[in-house]
Parts: C-alpha cells; sequence; structure tokens
C-alpha cells in the first residue's frame, strides 16, 4: 500500500488550502481513512477520520466547523478541505488508512496500518 499527499504550502491567517492523498495497492473503498498533523516539538495529533463508503466523518475538536474531509473512491483519494486557517494549524500533515473501524480508537495513531509520507502546512499570521 501507497499513500501520497499534497497540497500543502504557505497560507495567510484565514485563507483556504485543500489536502489530498492518493492511495493505491490495496481496495480504497476497505480503508477508513484519517487525517493526523504534527507541529515541531509536539505529538502526532488526529485531525479527521471518514468511513469506508465517507457516509460518516468526524473532527477533532479545534478544526471543527473549519475542516472538511470527504473522499472519491473512484479516484482512491482522501481529501481535507482547511477553510480559517490559524497559526496553530501549522504542521506536517499526514493521511493514514486502516481496515477495521473500532470507534474508540480511530483517534489514536497507533490504530492506522498505513501512511503518507505528509506535507507542511504553514499558516503565517
Amino acid at each position: 500500500v501507497q499513500l501520497q499527499a499534497s497540497g500543502g504550502g504557505l497560507v495567510q491567517a484565514g485563507g483556504s488550502l485543500r489536502l489530498s492523498c492518493v492511495f493505491s495497492g490495496r481496495a480504497f473503498s476497505t480503508f477508513a481513512m484519517a487525517w493526523f498533523r504534527q507541529a515541531p516539538g509536539k505529538e502526532r495529533e488526529f485531525v479527521s477520520v471518514i468511513t469506508f463508503s465517507g457516509k460518516n466523518t468526524y473532527y477533532a475538536d479545534s478544526v471543527k466547523g473549519r475542516f472538511t474531509i470527504s473522499r472519491d473512491n473512484a479516484k482512491n483519494t482522501v481529501y481535507l478541505q482547511m477553510n480559517s486557517l490559524k497559526p496553530e494549524d501549522t504542521a506536517v500533515y499526514s493521511c493514514a488508512g486502516v481496515q477495521s473501524w473500532r470507534a474508540s480508537i480511530m483517534m489514536t495513531p497507533a490504530t492506522y496500518e498505513y501512511w503518507g509520507q505528509g506535507t507542511q502546512v504553514t499558516v503565517s499570521s
């Protein structure tokens, strides 16, 4: 399995970015997909997760109402639309996938089997 994330960059506070993560190697629709982020000197942090069909989505409180996760199973791609960006959103964003859904631990990085390489998002004030 390979996950390739892209779409990061430098943006001013209040701006928007759309991250993409292309999945290959297995049946994409059998994987729940998530985004995590890691800022310098901090632990990896859950951002959002989407179920296999895309019917259900979950978000960290810090991004709720600003970020939207979605997926296109025909394109083997998961997206993260980030609006109203804040300087505290600055981090490396990584996509991750897992074939099983266990609601109590979907926010835990160790739950995920496969990871992309990450894309840098920098929000200037």
